[in-house]
């Protein structure tokens, strides 16, 4: 079975786990992952899967994930077991303990360049270099910026900022994770960009995920443009006819599914920190900003499709070394007529004495129920605010 180590957040080796019942482990590329582990509270270590101590399979150092809920597993009769169920979260998830304030000189932390830029530059205010040194979290770096990633224009103001993070990944494709070095003794938060893998390029070796290929089955699609927008008007400060509105889009006829986007919150003017007169923005600056919001809100509209299955154990892929989360690949179902690139957004990796089992989702994750009631409140917060 698959060994995990466990460790303190003083990066003290606490014991290793060689034996357990099972053990499921959930990486997300955008957003938030999770381990769940059960085993026998009898077995080596079990006793010492404690709360906000670290878990991580034997030198895979960028799974590591913290321990957060445990308790004792009931049968089918409500009576307790002998064993724990144990859930952790990545080490990003210490994200979400932190919001994002913005300067004391404007009403948001606003940030253009590219995606790992913007998404670091987060990280830096509120985790690592902020200005109440109370908000740092331990042992927490940045790696070195290499400029990856699109041009991003984003503006936050107390935001959870790992939800800032995952909406930043989404519309840029850039992932972005927390992994362990144990040798300088640091957590480090860097970004990733995935492998392209596609029938269309011929740099890497191509991955061609197909029950007709022998290396996916149990595969569901679902294709939907119930929710499609392409189309947004983007009103920004200002009433009636003064209010500043510009279009973000260009399709025409059937094919342009407009949306109204209220901005009333991207500023025109900059406060004076003295208690001056404020001064006007610059309007590319105004309209740049615009634009992004439309943008984003298009993103959230975009046409849906769904894509997961499981891999086959004895696939002709291997997975982490001909694929990996983030990695872009070719889908392929000649029965259904459908071929499409898509990123690997979710992996989850089972673990259990009959053997291992490989689940992968392509593209976006179906949002759940809770997905749309959050991404709804997230629009009713946004008007309450202005």
């Amino acid at each position: 079975m698959l060994p995990l180590r466990i460790i303190d957040t003083s990066f003290n080796l606490i014991d290793e786990i060689t034996r357990y019942e099972s053990l499921q482990i959930t990486r997300r590329w955008h957003g938030i992952g999770v381990l769940e582990l059960k085993i026998n509270r009898y077995i080596r270590g079990a006793n010492q899967l404690l709360k906000d101590r670290i878990i991580f399979p034997h030198n895979q150092l960028h799974k590591c994930y913290v321990i957060l809920h445990r308790e004792i597993e009931l049968d089918e009769k409500g009576k307790a077991t002998e064993n724990w169920i144990v859930r952790a979260l990545p080490l990003k998830a210490w994200l979400s303990r932190r919001i994002t304030l913005p300067p004391s000189t404007t009403a948001y932390d606003n940030k253009q360049g590219d995606a790992e830029t913007v998404l670091k530059h987060y990280v830096d205010r509120n985790a690592v270099n902020p200005d109440d040194i109370s908000r740092i979290i331990p042992y927490l770096v940045i790696a070195a910026n290499q400029l990856r990633g699109p041009t991003v224009s984003w503006q936050s103001r107390f935001k959870v900022l790992s939800e800032e993070m995952a909406e930043i990944s989404l519309l840029s494709g850039i992932g972005w994770n927390i992994s362990l070095d144990v040798v300088n003794k640091k957590f480090v938060f860097d970004v990733e960009t995935g492998r392209d893998l596609t029938t269309a390029q011929s740099i890497n070796p191509p991955v061609i995920f197909s029950p007709d290929f022998n290396s996916l089955k149990n595969m569901s699609y679902v294709e939907s443009s119930l929710n499609y927008k392409s189309m947004a008007y983007v009103a920004g400060q200002g009433e009636g006819i003064e209010r500043r509105v510009i279009e973000v889009g260009m399709d025409t006829g059937l094919a342009r599914h407009e949306l109204f986007v209220d901005a009333r919150d991207v500023e025109e003017e900059i406060q004076d920190p003295a208690g001056g007169a404020a001064t006007a923005r610059p309007e590319a600056d105004i309209i740049a900003d615009l634009q992004n919001r439309g943008n984003q809100k298009l993103a959230e509209h975009a046409a849906e499709i769904y894509l997961d299955g499981q891999v086959l154990t004895k696939s002709p892929f291997i997975y982490e070394e001909d694929y990996d989360l983030g990695d872009v690949v070719t889908l392929q179902n000649r029965e259904w007529g459908v071929t499409l690139d898509a990123r690997i957004t979710e992996v989850k990796e089972i673990y259990e004495r009959s053997g291992r089992q490989i689940e992968v989702v392509f593209g976006n994750r179906r949002p759940t129920l809770i997905d749309k009631i959050k991404q709804e409140l997230s629009g009713m917060k946004q008007e309450l605010t202005k």
